[in-house]
């Protein structure tokens, strides 16, 4: 059984999607329809940069779902329908936007404005500066905690991300992150890094974004989707969109349980997981779960080998 995966924040590169358009239509009108959406030459920045505008958060977002979008329509153009071929979908932070535009909940154009106005609120919530993200290698879930909670001394240092057995994200003040790097090593970490992000994601600073999305949120609802979609928040399959558009609003400031949702669609029975549109999270599955199939799929080169396999 497969699911479909979609990447986060974080897979952004200049040149990103530029095989996919000069090779099939389907790709191309995916980005056209996304520049459009958006009043924007996103495609351009994506193709040529620079790469200081591609990775602002209110560009990234988007441009990372049109990528991963314009990778499955790709694929459905070749006859291989991810509804009929998969079992779920799941997808990284803003990666469940595109997880749900993928299986019919938004439509590629109101998926583009919610994320561009997700990426705004999130830069937005916080002042530059005042937040900070940091990964903690080789620290499972316990150690991170209970290293957050020492560090915080007042202010908010919370766990952002549970990516993978050896990897979870802090986020919060930035002398809270501060304080949490210098303790790691006697927190039982092999190392802390500071990660180049422009706001803390994914904890109680948020607020104001959530706020935000709520409002979006209430004006696009998702519709029904065709495949189950394993929610960041929860870890769980979702069916209802009224629970999903729900949880969307909580994710801004909740935790990314991928290490969960992973461990969760296995043993639901997925042995195989497809990430479209990027190369980020296979590593981690394989991680979480070393005996399932996992496959990354960015080029036309990768699209035909799995249209044949599948």
């Amino acid at each position: 059984m497969i699911a479909f995966i979609f990447p986060g924040q974080g897979s952004q590169k200049v040149g990103m999607g530029t095989e996919l358009a000069d090779a099939s239509s389907a790709a191309r009108e995916v980005f056209e329809e996304v520049d459009e959406a958006l009043k924007q030459k996103l495609f351009k920045l994506m193709a040529s940069g620079p790469e200081s505008e591609l990775i602002m958060t209110a560009n990234a977002q988007p441009a990372i779902m049109a990528n991963a979008i314009a990778v499955a329509r790709v694929l459905e153009s070749g006859g291989v329908s991810l509804a009929e071929k998969g079992e779920a979908v799941a997808g990284h932070s803003l990666g469940e936007y595109s997880a749900l535009a993928a299986v019919g909940a938004f439509r590629l154009t109101d998926t583009a404005k919610l994320l561009r106005i997700r990426g705004i609120a999130m830069q937005d919530a916080v002042p530059i500066g005042e937040g900070a993200m940091c990964a903690l290698l080789g620290a499972h879930l316990d150690k991170a905690q209970a290293l957050a909670e020492v560090a915080a001394e007042g202010q908010v240092c919370e766990v952002a991300n549970d990516n993978d057995p050896g990897q979870v994200v802090l986020s919060g003040h930035a002398e809270a992150i501060d304080r949490a790097v210098a303790m790691a090593k006697d927190h039982g970490c092999k190392r802390a890094i500071k990660l180049p992000v422009s706001a803390p994601f994914h904890c109680s600073l948020m607020k104001p974004a959530a706020q935000r999305m709520q409002g979006a949120l209430a004006d696009t609802p998702p519709a029904a989707f065709r495949l189950p979609v394993y929610a960041n928040v929860t870890a769980a399959a979702v069916t209802d969109p009224a629970e999903e558009q729900r949880l969307l609003v909580e994710q801004i400031t909740g935790r990314v349980r991928w290490r969960e949702s992973v461990l969760a669609m296995h043993e639901a029975g997925i042995t195989h997981f497809v990430e479209l549109g990027g190369k980020v999270l296979g590593p981690m599955v394989r991680k979480i779960a070393p005996d399932a199939t996992v496959t990354s799929v960015v080029g036309m080169d990768d699209i035909e080998a799995l249209a044949k396999e599948l």
